[in-house]
C-alpha cells in the first residue's frame, strides 16, 4: 500500500482540485489493495470430494473391503481391471476422508502415473471416474501436490475426459481441472493452453444437472482467477459469453461463482473492465447487489466496485444502470464487510467528474455515508474517509458545501484522534478544502467558526504538536493559513449581521442533517 510520509506524496494523492478524475481513481484503486487481499479467500480456490464417504462397516462390507496402502500400490498396478478398479477405488475412499486424508502417502507411493493412464481407460469409464476422483483429492491440497498431479501428465487427459459419454466421468473430470487451475496463474493457464475452455463450453446448456452446472461455473471462475499474469486476452473472450448466460441462471451457487468470475476479470485494467462491461452484465449485477444472499451480495458488488475504478464512461454505464440506487443502501447493511464494500465503490464514484458527484449527491448517499462516518467499524470509516477525499478533491465549491450541509465535520473532527497518521492527513487535506471553498465565496471565517464550534481548532493546534512530522506539518499549515487571525477579528466577524445569517442557515442545516432518525435495516 502506498505511504503517505513524504509531503510531496501526500501532494501528488490528493491535491489539486483540478487534477484529472482517471489519474485520482487510479491512484485510489492501489489504495484498495488492501480491502481486495483481505477478500481474496471468500471463494474457495479448491474443493476436496468427499461425498459419499462413510467410515460405517456396513459402508465398507458393501463397498469393499478395506486395502492397505501395500495393497493398493499392487492393485492399482495389476493388469486385471476389477482388481485394479476395487485398489483405485479404496485409494479414493482413503483420499476422501473428511479429516486428515494421506494426499502425501499416496503421492511418495509413486500412484499419481497409473492414475493418470487409468484416465485413458475408455473401456472402464467406473475405473475412469475412480482414477479422476483421487486425481482431484490430490490436487486439491497444497502446491506441492497439484504440481505432481500436473507433473504426472494428468491435464490432458482430463482434458479429454470432458467430451466422455459418461456424465459422471467428465463431471469428475471438470472438479479436477479446477483444482488445478485454482492453485495460481501457471497452472491455470497449462490448463488454458491444453484447450480445456471449448470443452467445458460445450457443456454448458440449460438441460445439464444444476450440481454439474455449478462446478462449471466454479471451474471457469479459477480460470478467471489470478492476475500476475492475468489469462489470456483470447481465453477471456472465450469464457464471456458463457458467464453472461450463467449470470441469468437462477441457482445462488452458479451466481456466485459467476460474480467471483466477473470480478477477476474487472480486477484489472480499463481494458480489461471493457470486455466485461460490454457484454451487458451491468443491469444484471446490479439487480444482484440487491440479493438478500451474501454469497451473491458479496461478488457482485465487488465487481461493479471494480468496474467504478475504470474510465469515466464505464463509470457512467455503471450509475446509468442504477447503481446509486443500491451503494446508500448497502452503506446500512448489517455486515460492516458489505458496508466497507459500498464505501470503497463510493470512493471511486466521488472520484470521477463533477456530474458523477453530483448524481452521487442526488442519490441520498451524504447522510448514509455521514452515519457511517460516525458509527462504523474503523474499516468502513476508513473507506468513507476516502469517499470524503475524493468528493472534496474534485467537488464543485458549492457541491462541498453541501456536504458540509450533510454533517461531515463533525464525525471528520471527532476522527482526528484516531491512531492512523495516514487518515488523519487526509482529514486533514479534507478540512482544509472546504475552508478554501469557504474562502471563495467569503465565507472562510464562518466556516472556521463552525469547525471551532465543533471542537475542531482545538484539536488542530493539538496536531502541530504530533509526533509524526508530517500530520504536525499539515495541522501547522490549517492553523497558519486559515486560522491565525486575531482574537478581536474574530469577535467582530460575529457582530455581522450578513455573515450571521450564513451561518446560522449552514449550521441549522448542519445540525439537523448530524442527527438522522436510524433507518430501517435491509
Amino acid at each position: 500500500m502506498p505511504t503517505l510520509d513524504a509531503p510531496e506524496e501526500r501532494l501528488r494523492k490528493f491535491k489539486y482540485r483540478g487534477k484529472d478524475a482517471s489519474a485520482r481513481r487510479q491512484q485510489r484503486i492501489a489504495v484498495s489493495l488492501e480491502l481486495r487481499k483481505a477478500k481474496k479467500d471468500e471463494q474457495a480456490l479448491k474443493r476436496r470430494n468427499i461425498t459419499d464417504v462413510s467410515l460405517d462397516p456396513s459402508d465398507q462390507q458393501t463397498k469393499g473391503v478395506s486395502l492397505t496402502l501395500q495393497e493398493i500400490i499392487s492393485g492399482v498396478n495389476a493388469s486385471d481391471p476389477e482388481l485394479c478398479f476395487q485398489a483405485t477405488q479404496a485409494a479414493r475412499k482413503m483420499l476422501s476422508r473428511e479429516k486428515n486424508p494421506p494426499l502425501k502417502l499416496i503421492v511418495d507411493a509413486g500412484l499419481i502415473p497409473r492414475l493418470v493412464e487409468l484416465l485413458k481407460s475408455s473401456l472402464h469409464p467406473r475405473l475412469q471416474f475412480e482414477a479422476a476422483w483421487a486425481l482431484t483429492n490430490i490436487a486439491s491440497g497444497a502446491s506441492e501436490l497439484t504440481r505432481a498431479v500436473v507433473v504426472g501428465g494428468a491435464i490432458q487427459p482430463l482434458v479429454e475426459l470432458l467430451s466422455s459419454p459418461h456424465m459422471t466421468v467428465c463431471e469428475q473430470a471438470v472438479w479436477a481441472l479446477g483444482n488445478i487451475a485454482g492453485d495460481g496463474p501457471e497452472f491455470r493457464d497449462n490448463v488454458i493452453a491444453s484447450d480445456a475452455i471449448p470443452h467445458l463450453l460445450t457443456l454448458v446448456s440449460s438441460s445439464i444437472p444444476v450440481p454439474f452446472l455449478r462446478n462449471i461455473a466454479w471451474t471457469l471462475s479459477n480460470l478467471c482467477r489470478n492476475k500476475n499474469p492475468y489469462p489470456s486476452d483470447h481465453a477471456v473472450k472465450q469464457m464471456l459469453p458463457a458467464l453472461f448466460y450463467l449470470l441469468g441462471h437462477p441457482d445462488r451457487e452458479v451466481l456466485s461463482d459467476t460474480c467471483w468470475a466477473l470480478s477477476y476479470l474487472t480486477d484489472g485494467c480499463d481494458a480489461r473492465i471493457g470486455q466485461v462491461v460490454d457484454t451487458g452484465v451491468l443491469p444484471r449485477l446490479v439487480e444482484l447487489m440487491s440479493s438478500s444472499e451474501l454469497n451473491i451480495l458479496t461478488p457482485s458488488l465487488r465487481t461493479v466496485g471494480n468496474i467504478v475504478t475504470g474510465t469515466d464512461h464505464q463509470t457512467q454505464l455503471a450509475l446509468d444502470a442504477g447503481i446509486l440506487g443500491v451503494l446508500p443502501q448497502l452503506l446500512t447493511h448489517p455486515r460492516p464487510s458489505i458496508q466497507k464494500e459500498a464505501a470503497w465503490a463510493l470512493s471511486n464514484v466521488a472520484a470521477g467528474p463533477r456530474q458523477h458527484i453530483q448524481r452521487l449527491i442526488a442519490c441520498g448517499a451524504l447522510p448514509p455515508l455521514v452515519t457511517v462516518l460516525k458509527n462504523g467499524e474503523f474499516k468502513v470509516q476508513k473507506e468513507a474517509v476516502w469517499t470524503v477525499a475524493n468528493f472534496t478533491t474534485g467537488g464543485s465549491v458549492e457541491q462541498l458545501i453541501q456536504l458540509v450541509q450533510a454533517g461531515v465535520l463533525e464525525p471528520l473532527i471527532n476522527l482526528l484522534t484516531i491512531p492512523d497518521n495516514k487518515m488523519v492527513i487526509i482529514i486533514l487535506d479534507v478540512l482544509f478544502f472546504i475552508l478554501q471553498a469557504a474562502e471563495k465565496i467569503s465565507q472562510k471565517e464562518n466556516m472556521c467558526l463552525l469547525i471551532e464550534g465543533l471542537g475542531g481548532l482545538d484539536r488542530i493546534e493539538a496536531l502541530q504538536l504530533h509526533e509524526n512530522h508530517q500530520v504536525a506539518l499539515t495541522a501547522l499549515n490549517i492553523i497558519e493559513r486559515h486560522f491565525s487571525e486575531e482574537e478581536e477579528t474574530v469577535t467582530a466577524l460575529r457582530a455581522r449581521d450578513q455573515d450571521h445569517k450564513f451561518l446560522k442557515d449552514l449550521t441549522n442545516t448542519y445540525h439537523c442533517c448530524t442527527t438522522p432518525k436510524p433507518g430501517p435495516r435491509p
